[in-house]
């Protein structure tokens, strides 16, 4: 998978954001998330908010990946990856 990468929050949080588009089930992806074992702090259609070990992080209906706090790059791609692979 292909990003780009933003940075947010002043530059304490990162998004990944696919090139490619879709539009993912929300409620799928809460199952899925859930049954990594992270725990799930707030969902709805848009969005889903869950934790990612200590770093909150926001699944959004277009793919995109919040992560907070996290200033690595390459953590954001690799993080981002790895839960849009296990809900797809």
């Amino acid at each position: 998978m292909k990003f780009t990468i933003a940075r947010l929050c002043g530059g304490a949080a990162l998004m990944a954001v696919p090139q490619e588009e879709f539009e993912l089930d929300m409620e799928k992806a809460a199952e899925a998330i859930g049954r990594m074992g992270h725990a799930i702090k707030q969902k709805d259609e848009m969005m889903v908010v869950f934790m990612w070990g200590d770093i909150e992080a926001t699944l959004y209906v277009q793919g995109k990946v919040m992560f907070f706090p996290l200033e690595n790059k390459s953590q954001c791609i690799e993080y981002a990856t790895s839960v849009l692979e296990s809900i797809m």
